[in-house]
């Protein structure tokens, strides 16, 4: 049983609109919203003084690398870092060593995290061209989802099959998360690129190999076979303005398809390849100007439904390769929550709007029972948030078992000061509790 914790005088964004007041945990619960709540008995106290409570950031979409791949990330330090960037949940992917494409993988997954995560915890199925009757018998509540790489992807997880492709979106017991890059397109240009610039191709041709019309005829064929079969599909990190068209601009509620973005590809545009380089190579790869602000428009109508990261990281060493060598994935945990800020600050999104894409639409769209509000009876997932104190980042701030980030030499405007989890200071004043375990998420469906 955890110690009751009080936190007064603070402004609650929540369900669309910001109140102030206090707030009272009681046994990892939020127990009490009131203007007004005295401490009694054995209760900490978190003065707020007039900073922003939300809840905290639900992340559908991690690489934290474990098991299989210990030098660039694992469980504990990553969640580590979630946790200073205000994520107190995270959907970590599938393509690990060995990958999670067994039910029996993925039962052994969310034991390993019973002992190393920090925050709450789901882990995606993994499909291959092979393993339809690992999906066929998954049970709705085991999973956040089963991910579907239909483009380039590590091992036999590239999907490629069409009668496979066919039946997964057919036979899914749950939601279908796509990655959506059209290969062929991919090793089209590669070979294009190659006979103009040899093995040197520069970084910055990156998003016209990774074009858009890949990512497009990917996912339009993702969306087709969700219409046909009635899906309930999840098309992550949306990189082009193209692709919104196939997106409908209606409440999440009312949609079977819906789409995330990562808060690179709102942050990052293609002409900061100059200055970083390879550090931001990601697939999909961050585009034009134009499509980075069309995927921030897209978050205001509502064809954008969720805000991710996608954290994926690799070592320096291996990232300051050349453009073929260097691996594709970015860590940004760590300042997750800070980066979408930068859009309030710049007048881009209100704060009801950020936390609707950052916590409530995740937990509706995922189904996720009593988290992502601040709802008495829910959990208590919580972040206190300044928004008064910029701060550059500095390589020497990193918490990433990689020990590098592409926003060093950035200055941020807000800055995570608490997180809570399951009613429990995860994190305060730069310092983790490392004592704190996080509770695998739980489904209602």
């Amino acid at each position: 049983m955890s110690k009751g914790i009080l936190v007064k005088n603070a402004r609650m964004v929540n369900e669309g609109s910001i109140a102030e007041g206090d707030l009272l945990i009681s046994d990892g619960r939020i127990e009490r919203i009131d203007t007004e709540i005295s401490a009694t008995g054995e209760v900490r106290v978190l003065e707020a003084d007039g900073r922003l409570l939300l809840p905290g950031m639900i992340d559908d979409q991690v690489h934290f690398r474990e098991p299989g791949a210990p030098h660039k990330a694992d469980m504990r330090s990553e969640s580590a870092a979630a946790l200073a960037g205000g994520i107190t949940s995270f959907m970590d992917m599938p393509n690990t060593n060995p990958q999670t494409v067994t039910l029996t993988a993925l039962e052994e997954k969310y034991a390993l995290a019973a002992e190393r995560a920090l925050a709450n915890h789901s882990f995606y199925l993994g499909a291959t061209n092979d393993n339809l009757p690992e999906i066929q018998n998954l049970k709705p509540q085991q999973t956040c989802g089963i991910k579907v790489f239909m483009g380039a992807s590590t091992g036999n997880m590239l999907v490629d099959d069409a009668t496979t492709l066919e039946a997964i979106f057919s036979d899914a017991p749950t939601l279908v998360a796509t990655h959506c890059e059209d290969t062929p397109t991919i090793l089209r240009n590669e070979q294009l690129f190659r006979e103009k610039y040899g093995a040197d191709v520069p970084i910055a041709c990156h998003p016209q190999i990774r074009s858009a019309e890949a990512c497009y005829l990917s996912s339009s064929l993702a969306v087709e076979l969700a219409k046909r079969h009635d899906t309930r599909l999840h098309v992550l990190h949306l990189t082009t303005a193209r692709e919104l068209e196939l997106l409908e601009a209606r409440p999440l509620d009312e949609k079977r398809i819906t789409a995330e973005a990562c808060v690179h590809h709102l942050f990052f545009d293609d002409r900061d390849y100059e200055m970083k380089g390879t550090l931001i190579k990601c697939n999909p790869a961050i585009k034009s100007r134009a499509d980075r602000d069309a995927i921030r428009r897209a978050l205001l109508d509502n064809r954008i439904d969720v805000i991710g990261t996608d954290h994926a990281p690799h070592t320096i060493e291996e990232k300051l390769g050349s453009y073929f060598n260097a691996p594709a994935g970015l860590p940004l945990v760590q300042w997750a929550l800070p980066m979408v800020l930068e859009l309030y600050h710049d007048r881009l999104i209100s704060l009801e709007q950020l936390v609707e894409k950052t916590s409530h639409a995740p937990a509706r769209l995922f189904n996720i029972s009593q988290r992502g509000y601040l709802r008495e009876g829910y959990w208590a997932d919580l972040v206190l948030i300044d928004l008064a104190s910029p701060y550059r980042i500095e390589r020497e701030s990193v918490r990433y078992k990689c020990g590098w980030t592409p926003l060093e030499g950035y200055r941020l405007r807000s800055r995570v000061v608490t997180t809570i989890v399951n009613g429990v200071v995860a994190y305060h004043e730069g310092r983790v509790n490392q004592a704190v375990r996080g509770k695998r998420l739980e489904f209602e469906r």
